[in-house]
């Protein structure tokens, strides 16, 4: 029977996301965990991977097009189906495929989808037209090609993309374009008209030498996940001082030899993980039917990118060995930075890292990412006094931060989980072997 593929739920929050590119066409047979597509948020550009085996029998969105999470974007269909099978499966859910580039007469598939023994060619699978075998953005009535997440930016901050040079498909306008273009000229940047505030909120004055840079589909998406995070979650703070000096040397020696270098977050993240094998009665999370206890430590490891934070997921940190977790995390930051992360390493994390240190902050508290139950807030290594057997000491001490879930953990058990974690990190040749 013919099988219905629907938008993933590639983030946490997201409402919607649009076709970047496609890897099939009709016709073409799939494995499971054969790449099918990019999908594109509000917050990465991720890859979208087949989680059944079948023919791709249509296309119901084409490259650029939105779609709700949940609608339809493909049908697989097995042999001896027809169309009729395949609207038999989605039943009326299609979608009108609006707004791409009309394709040659030739080429052009019933009902405005493609379709088995209807195949495009490439240049109108990828979205775009060609004229005389050489790509162009736009064709020659003048339409710019552009993907409609990037349509909605330009619109919301009054941009030309006439004035955009399109990197993608046979020179469609992509999101990196219209970043790229943002980043080269913030001076053209126009303000949001002015709105109401909203009832009990004031308003803001702009003065004349202020500038109103409307808010990026990113940072909406940002910010309504920590207003929902802070609003549902009772956050409860504890804080820890840890002396790394052993730690800092360790990772000295190691660096000396190891073809991966080391940092200090993956001692944090080993640290995190052995904790959580010490005090497995802390790796939940609330539902409101219950409490999920999880069987392995899957860190969500927080990530600065241009547009803001992205957090991909280190999965099984509690049984790995301490060059992987400097290699695969190394990894997931790259392609984070690049908006190359696939949809399973944006979602599924247990608990959260993030790490400021780096950038001088002593201490920090972080806000939770829902639906997880707990985050640490790492901060600067730094020297001051301590006290050791009566005697005042100079050592290099780090702050940690843990915000928990109090619905999830009581103050107890997080302290012993705060315990054990500092423990880890103060010995971390027993962490690592």
């Amino acid at each position: 029977m013919a099988s219905v593929v629907r938008m993933p739920s590639v983030l946490a929050g997201a409402t919607e996301a649009a076709i970047a590119s496609w890897f099939v066409a009709p016709g073409d047979s799939i494995a499971v965990g054969q790449p099918l597509a990019e999908i594109e948020t509000e917050k990465a550009l991720v890859e979208y991977a087949a989680e059944e085996a079948g023919v791709v029998g249509r296309l119901v969105l084409a490259v650029g097009d939105t779609g709700e999470i949940g609608d339809p974007i493909a049908v697989l269909v097995a042999d001896g189906e027809t169309d009729a099978d395949i609207d038999a499966a989605l039943g009326g859910e299609a979608p009108a495929l609006a707004q791409a580039p009309a394709p040659t007469p030739a080429a052009t598939a019933p009902s405005g989808t493609w379709s088995m023994g209807h195949r495009p060619p490439k240049s109108v699978v990828d979205g775009t037209s060609s004229t005389n075998g050489h790509q162009a953005g736009a064709d020659s009535r003048g339409r710019i090609f552009a993907s409609p997440l990037v349509r909605k930016i330009a619109v919301e901050r009054g941009i030309d993309l006439a004035a955009i040079a399109g990197t993608g498909p046979n020179g469609r306008i992509v999101r990196r374009d219209l970043e790229q273009f943002l980043a080269a000229q913030p001076e053209r940047v126009e303000p949001e008209p002015a709105q109401a505030p909203a009832p009990g909120q004031a308003s803001t004055p702009v003065a004349a030498d202020d500038r109103l840079v409307p808010h990026t589909p990113m940072r909406r998406a940002i910010a309504r996940r920590l207003t929902e995070s802070k609003a549902t979650i009772p956050h409860f703070y504890m804080v820890t001082e840890c002396v790394v000096d052993e730690l800092l040397e360790l990772r000295k020696r190691i660096n000396e030899s190891s073809p991966v270098k080391i940092s200090v977050n993956d001692f944090v993240v080993m640290a995190v993980g052995a904790a959580f094998r010490d005090v497995p009665e802390a790796n939940v999370t609330w539902t409101d039917e219950g409490m999920i206890e999880h069987g392995s430590v899957d860190l969500s490891i927080a990530v600065a990118t241009e547009g803001g934070l992205v957090t991909p997921v280190l999965r099984g940190v509690d049984g790995k060995r301490l060059s992987d977790v400097a290699r695969e995390s190394q990894d997931l930051a790259r392609r984070a930075r690049e908006r190359r992360l696939r949809q399973d390493e944006l979602e599924g994390g247990t608990f959260s890292i993030s790490n400021l240190g780096m950038h001088g902050t002593l201490e920090f508290s972080g806000i939770i990412n829902p639906p997880q139950s707990g985050l640490l807030a790492v901060g600067a290594a730094k020297q001051q006094p301590v006290v050791t057997d009566d005697a005042v000491t100079v050592a290099t001490v780090m702050r940690c931060t843990l915000s928990i879930d109090h619905r999830a953990l009581d103050g107890a058990l997080a302290a012993r989980w705060l315990a054990a974690f500092t423990t880890r990190l103060e010995h971390p040749l027993g962490t690592i072997v």
